[in-house]
């Protein structure tokens, strides 16, 4: 259903009803981005993209009252958290009103197995609350001291800990959502075991997450190790290896870097690292870190750091993982960006093999371990030296048409084109019943404008956002 935006009146209304709203640009621009700019792709795509104002609701009954307004007003309505997600997930394509998530900050209950929370609730700090009381979280972005636990939900995939429990889809990882419907009377609706999967990971556009159980465990006291091999290859089969000995040495993150990724990139560590190296690093819980270094001597790899000390501050391991690698990679080199995928199906070294004779040092390979259905995979984020965006599109469709490699493109804005490569109905139907006027951060699912789309290769699409038809396809 298509509707014109009363912005002026909706403004009107929610002043009226007393919520906080912001209208000057400067902040609702700052507030319409995120780190989309990962990608050159989208940093040209959506530069100019802006909301026409935030609200800040500070309770559940507020963003109800939010909802009702702008569904009466026809007022496209994009939920935002601390904005660290990198495909324009949280940015509103359409404009209308922001809703920023940074006042619902609150632990509701903190249980044995159980941590209830606000969206707007920093994970940082819920990893802080756990600790306290003996626990920890399951699984976190490496963009933990700021990720808000909504984003991750909505915007997120994995993270930290997915060598013990996998990535979100995993149904161990979420125990409940909560969520309010865009309609002229808004419903709450708890979503719980395969019903999940109808809210999280989709960019917010079949409701607006307001409570989120997750589970928690015992927590482990961890250490950070960095292990240096001769080459890539044996780096990953060390890594693999080391995945799945779980039995002897226990984990929280192990991720591998061709060199020269370490010592160009991960400057604070470089005086712990040999530049020809690639290198493992891993989070393995302390007792265990005399057997990590065995296994590494029974493996022709030398421990290069165990959290010895050094000469300058260093980050948590963490921050050299997961998509803080590409960032760090970025500070150094500005022509850096990446992508995401799943290696060639069979043996992942001789994959690995086939992706550098193809392209070299174009992309450096950066590998995160993870679990999918209680096998430990290797899932790739190379860095890529970008030269031109039809090089990258290249780059992308030989890696699928001639090397079999599955890409999640994180140079694309909407679900579909991210990685479900076609429509999904169960999502699509989810969202008829909560936003049938189609105002949950639209521009985001294809589905709701063409549930019969089909992926072009070879074509980069912002499909249904208010751009030109220039603009719009590459």
């Amino acid at each position: 259903m298509s509707r014109t935006a009363d912005i002026t009146g909706c403004k009107a209304a929610l002043i009226t009803a007393r919520i906080d709203l912001e209208d000057a640009a400067g902040p609702v621009e700052r507030k319409s981005r995120d780190f989309y700019w990962y990608s050159p792709i989208l940093k040209r795509q959506l530069a100019d993209v802006v909301g026409d104002f935030v609200v800040t609701p500070t309770t559940t009954a507020q963003i109800k009252t939010i909802l009702g307004i702008c569904h009466a007003h026809g007022v496209p309505v994009t939920v935002r958290g601390a904005g660290t997600g990198n495909y324009g997930q949280a940015m509103p394509l359409r404009g209308g009103c922001i809703l920023h998530t940074v006042a619902l900050d609150q632990i509701i209950s903190l249980t044995e197995g159980h941590l209830v929370a606000q969206p707007g609730a920093i994970m940082g700090e819920l990893e802080t609350a756990c600790r306290a009381q003996g626990l920890e979280l399951r699984l976190f972005p490496s963009t933990v001291t700021t990720a808000t636990l909504g984003g991750f939900i909505a915007g997120g995939s994995s993270g930290v800990g997915a060598i013990r429990w996998g990535g979100l889809r995993n149904p161990a990882n979420i125990n409940s959502l909560t969520i309010l419907t865009m309609e002229a009377e808004p419903r709450e609706i708890l979503l719980t075991g395969k019903d999940i999967y109808k809210a999280a990971h989709a960019y917010g556009v079949n409701g607006v997450i307001t409570r989120i159980d997750v589970p928690v465990d015992a927590a482990t006291d961890w250490a950070d190790a960095i292990i240096g091999l001769p080459t890539l290859g044996e780096a990953t089969r060390f890594a693999l290896d080391l995945g799945k000995a779980d039995d002897l040495i226990l984990t929280r993150m192990i991720s591998v870097f061709e060199a020269p990724i370490p010592d160009r990139f991960f400057l604070r560590h470089r005086e712990h690292l040999t530049p020809s190296e690639s290198a493992v690093a891993v989070l393995v819980k302390r007792e265990h870190l005399s057997k990590l270094e065995a296994f590494a001597a029974d493996n022709d790899a030398v421990v290069r750091f165990n959290g010895q000390p050094s000469t300058r501050k260093l980050p948590p391991l963490h921050e050299l993982g997961w998509n803080h690698t590409t960032l760090r990679a970025m500070k150094v080199d500005s022509t850096i960006t990446y992508l995401q995928m799943m290696l060639p199906p069979g043996d992942p070294i001789a994959g690995l093999g086939a992706v550098k004779a193809r392209f070299g040092d174009e992309l450096l390979i950066h590998l995160e371990l993870t679990r999918m259905l209680g096998k430990v995979t290797a899932v790739a984020m190379p860095l890529v030296t970008f030269t031109s965006e039809a090089r990258l599109e290249e780059v992308i469709t030989i890696l699928e048409g001639e090397l079999g490699a599955t890409n999640f493109n994180p140079h694309r804005v909407t679900l579909e084109e991210g990685g479900m490569k076609e429509p999904d109905a169960e999502q699509l139907a989810f969202k008829h019943l909560t936003d049938p006027d189609g105002l949950l951060n639209p521009g985001k699912m294809i589905a709701w404008e063409d549930p019969d789309w089909k992926p072009a290769a070879g074509r980069s699409y912002l499909f249904g956002a208010t751009l030109n038809e220039e603009e719009q396809v590459l």
